[in-house]
């Protein structure tokens, strides 16, 4: 995530803090000096809202480390002001699985709530009570059942155990932008923080549905059916310089490279203009190309391909069949065939022509 700079890693998990995390407690340190308060009054602040995100971060850990069982890495770790995002490679596929790694985090925090306890009912520091409060707060926001809160997984994973995915997306959805309707409505009148959290929850509702809509549409589809088959091809021997004019006439941005046949490398957008700067226009593509980008086969799913594109960090997927470079992927172009498909099977069910099937 851009702006976002790394702290530390821990469980082979990189944790990263966003800037505006920064910005939140210089604002909490000067308006609180500004208003008069005590310099340990606005310390105790600080340290009271540190002391949350560290139970944030052990919430992100909880996810993170259930995902882990399942074989599904955790890229990072990003700590935001309005809390923590932890970003797995995928989702599990099971809905029981998803179950568990969805109630991870809020039970880390139900733990944390329990070993403050003792704390609470034996003495009186505020602190602690502050921490406990917040900790169980925590718990039952993240488990309202609505995207993008745990709860809506949650509430997915039970609908998915008796229908299929898709319509459990869609249902779990609507329900969340119902909670989403409703708290727009209560914070108009009464908190005007309620009809931030609406909007949160409704467009995160919207998100999850067009994500299941797409992995719906591209089931049992293969990568070669979606792949773009016209495209430019460099040479080693090109210069930085004819790449700059390819694209500048309108050549895609990514370019297979091409050696006595077989797929050399890949040459990215990027790459181009920081050679053109650090090189000069006379570097030759051999020496800027990547070697080791991904690449999928034409027979494999569509699906897997663009969850290797999002988890390359890659604009451009080359497709190969028998060795062979066959076409290329982007993300752009599989939400294109996808929308070409929906509107031509809404066409053919209109019609009363039978679908084509897929392969």
């Amino acid at each position: 995530m851009k702006w976002s700079y790394k702290i530390g890693e821990w469980a082979g998990i990189r944790v990263n803090l966003h800037v505006t995390f920064l910005l939140l407690i210089g604002f909490l340190l000067i308006s609180g000096l500004a208003l008069g308060t005590d310099t340990p009054a606005v310390l105790g602040n600080i340290g009271f809202i540190l002391a949350l995100f560290g139970c944030v971060l052990l919430h992100e850990f909880g996810h993170a480390l259930a995902a882990r069982r399942y074989g599904i890495s955790t890229k990072d770790i990003t700590l935001l002001p309005i809390g923590g995002l932890a970003r797995l490679e995928r989702m599990p596929a099971d809905p029981k699985q998803e179950l568990v790694v969805a109630l991870a985090g809020p039970l880390v925090n139900v733990v944390i709530a329990a070993l403050l306890l003792p704390v609470v009912t034996l003495t009186d520091v505020s602190f602690v009570e502050r921490l406990f409060s917040a900790n169980l707060a925590l718990v039952a926001f993240n488990l309202i059942p609505a995207f993008p809160m745990d709860g809506g997984r949650v509430l997915r994973a039970g609908l998915a155990m008796k229908m299929d995915y898709a319509r459990a997306t869609r249902t779990a959805a609507t329900i969340g932008q119902g909670f989403a309707v409703l708290f727009g409505i209560v914070g108009f009148f009464t908190n005007p923080t309620l009809m931030f959290i609406a909007v949160f929850i409704w467009l995160g509702a919207a998100g999850e549905a067009n994500a299941a809509q797409l992995k719906s549409s591209v089931s049992g589809v293969t990568a070669g059916r979606a792949m773009q088959t016209h495209f430019q091809v460099l040479s080693p021997l090109h210069s930085v310089r004819q790449v700059a004019d390819l694209m500048l006439a309108g050549a895609p941005q990514d370019f297979p490279v091409i050696d006595r046949g077989r797929l050399a490398g890949l040459l990215l957008r990027n790459d181009v203009i920081r050679a053109l700067a650090e090189r000069g226009p006379e570097a030759y593509v051999a020496g800027i190309m990547r070697r080791d980008h991904p690449v999928i086969e034409a027979n494999a799913a569509l699906d897997e391909a663009a969850l290797l594109l999002q988890t390359s960090g890659l604009r451009t997927l080359p497709v190969m069949m028998g060795g062979q470079l066959a076409g290329l992927l982007t993300l752009d172009r599989i939400a294109e065939f996808v929308m070409i498909q929906s509107a031509q099977d809404k066409a053919d069910r209109s019609s009363g022509k039978p679908m084509e099937a897929t392969y």
